[in-house]
């Protein structure tokens, strides 16, 4: 029987666990009032991005609020394809912090076709730098200097990354004008994904921010430890419809794009039975207010301040909120080697509304379901 296979629970049983690396349910109690709280392993952010400068500061506090660590993407303009660039940029974002926080970014480079094996082994060495990140080039935002030839140029790269057992972070989708965009996630497995992996076995890879049935079924045909997933809120709670309902909808297109409802529902389905092969990465993306809603918008949904309301939504409405905690916290440390965090975070069943928008210096930043009411409020106390 393969990992993740269904166990049918029952929701709303207060569940009394330990702590120990083999438990996969959440603290649930209730509380005066009938009021519902989970009290949860703090999470980590494996697939985030926090832009640099006015951006970074405006959103970099509402990430380090409930997540312990978070994996940062490399997609700044200049990239940072260096393991140089990646230090310094890892103390940008440290002084962009609140005061007293203890949120640790984990940095990665961003791949392209001149990457050397050199840089893969001052990586590792960093301390610092914890994956490598393949934008096929013009897949999605800032990507216009990422891979042209990964059986070519990259193979010595990937070789060495495997070496050291350095994670390699997927955006699953080709870039030939001529496939269509909603099929551009099944192409890439088909024809890059697999065949890569059958070159080199040994090459850990997350697929991120999943978006089909066939990305889950490719995902559970690999050998668990060695291929697996990050999923969004969005593409949990959102299907290609939200695009589209009263009116073309900016703040609700990303790349990947949202797909149809059977895809959604294949990958609720396979996160929320309990597998270890998926974990908790947003792909909270900010952008200014007005270069969402503009002739050509960028893509990205910000669902920083938002997201552990919205997984907790996702896991009550399957019944598995037992397996949340495996998700958000056990997962993503265990399939990169690291310990699991120490401290806790609670969420409680207490309405909210999420504010219309953040304002920074250069404009304002509309957040996922923003002026919505959201059912889990998340706090550290």
């Amino acid at each position: 029987m393969q990992a993740g296979c269904y166990v049918a629970t029952r929701a709303w049983i207060p569940l009394q666990t330990s702590s120990d690396k083999g438990s996969r349910r959440s603290l649930v109690v209730r509380s005066a009032g009938s009021r519902m709280e989970l009290s949860l392993t703090r999470p980590d952010d494996w697939h985030l991005h926090l832009r640099e400068g006015d951006l970074l500061r405006a959103v970099v506090s509402h990430s380090a609020r409930h997540f312990g660590r978070a994996i940062v993407m490399p997609n700044l303009k200049p990239p940072i394809t260096t393991t140089a660039a990646a230090v310094a940029y890892r103390q940008s974002i440290l002084k962009a912090l609140p005061p007293d926080s203890r949120f640790d970014p984990l940095m990665t480079l961003y791949l392209t076709d001149n990457t050397s094996p050199e840089e893969i082994k001052l990586a590792r060495k960093s301390g610092v730098v914890f994956a490598v990140k393949l934008y096929p080039a013009g897949a999605t935002t800032n990507s216009q200097d990422g891979v042209t030839d990964i059986f070519g140029k990259c193979l010595p790269v990937l070789e060495e990354m495997a070496k050291h057992n350095m994670p390699l972070l997927v955006h699953g989708e080709v870039t030939d004008p001529n496939i269509d965009i909603f099929d551009r996630e099944r192409v890439f497995i088909e024809t890059i994904l697999s065949p890569l992996l059958i070159k080199l076995p040994h090459l850990k890879v997350v697929m991120e921010h999943i978006t089909t049935m066939d990305a889950v079924k490719f995902i559970e045909s690999c050998n668990e430890g060695s291929v697996a997933a990050t999923v969004t809120p969005q593409h949990l709670l959102l299907n290609r419809n939200s695009l589209f309902q009263g009116g073309l909808q900016p703040h609700n297109y990303c790349l990947p794009v949202l797909k149809r409802e059977i895809h959604r529902q294949a990958i609720v389905s396979a996160v929320t039975r309990g597998s270890n092969r998926y974990f908790l990465g947003t792909d909270s993306a900010p952008h200014e207010r007005q270069k969402k809603e503009c002739p050509c918008g960028c893509a990205g949904i910000y669902n920083a301040p938002v997201a552990l309301s919205l997984y907790a939504k996702v896991f009550e409405q399957a019944g598995s909120l037992d397996k949340l905690e495996a998700f958000t916290s056990f997962n993503g440390p265990d399939f990169y080697g690291l310990p699991r965090n120490t401290s806790k975070v609670k969420l409680r069943k207490s309405p909210w509304k999420v504010p219309d928008s953040y304002p920074y210096t250069s404009g304002e930043i509309v957040p996922m379901f923003a002026g919505e009411t959201l059912e889990w409020f998340p706090s550290d106390n």
